[in-house]
């Protein structure tokens, strides 16, 4: 993955609408999971890539530093050459003050390669140096982010767990709702009723006939009595 794409990646996801990526989610705390999984990923190699970027800048800003301290130093002896070639001509050595001003060209020429070299190296650095500002901006962002995600995830489980401990308090209620204990007591409340009616029932059959073996024992008694007034009668006593 070159560090352009993963830039891109870092850019897409500090900018996303995490709000309305979850609205249009069938289950938003999967996709918080899996938010927070890409997050992740990209975070660390954003972080491996600003580290590579910054890398590779250093070592071309050493590199420009060396060229443009280079053209200096080539410019240095290019005007030293020139010198010592004017100076030998003055004194009428021209063979030797040619070869003095070669070696100025020479240093010249080298010169101006080590400052074609450092102002080649110029848009790269200036590109490199803002890749590096927008990888460091959205890693920022997406660790932002990635709280905000961490948060979120963790208010939304405790509000799905809150919510299905409500449904299945409901389901309960509704349970009871449908068996109507009320009803089930009320049958047994008839039942044990009848129950003691039957009793008071044959409580008072038992008392009847009880009624009426007295009334038999003083109907019996009665009737004896009835003799025994009879023999009184005949007997003239």
């Amino acid at each position: 993955m070159t560090k352009q794409t993963v830039l891109g990646r870092v850019t897409q996801l500090a900018k996303a609408n995490v709000n309305a990526l979850l609205d249009q989610a069938e289950d938003p705390r999967k996709m918080l999971d899996q938010l927070i999984r890409d997050y992740t990923d990209n975070i660390a190699e954003a972080e491996q890539a600003v580290a590579a970027t910054i890398g590779n800048l250093r070592l071309m800003e050493e590199d420009h530093r060396e060229d443009v301290e280079a053209a200096a130093e080539w410019g240095g002896k290019a005007l030293a050459a020139s010198r010592k070639a004017d100076e030998l001509r003055g004194a009428g050595a021209s063979a030797d003050a040619d070869k003095f001003d070669n070696l100025a060209k020479v240093a010249l020429g080298r010169q101006l390669q080590s400052e074609r070299e450092a102002k080649a190296a110029e848009p790269t650095i200036a590109a490199q140096t803002e890749v590096v500002g927008k990888l460091r901006t959205g890693l920022d962002r997406m660790k932002v982010q990635l709280s905000e995600l961490t948060a979120k995830r963790d208010e939304l489980v405790a509000r799905a767990t809150s919510a299905q401990a409500q449904n299945r308090m409901m389901d309960a209620v509704k349970s009871v709702d449908v068996l109507d204990p009320t009803s089930e007591l009320g049958r047994f409340e008839e039942k044990v009723r009848r129950e003691e009616a039957k009793a008071l029932g044959r409580q008072e059959l038992a008392a009847s006939s009880l009624d009426a073996q007295f009334e038999e024992l003083d109907a019996l008694g009665d009737s004896a009595e009835v003799e025994a007034r009879l023999a009184a009668l005949k007997t003239g006593s």
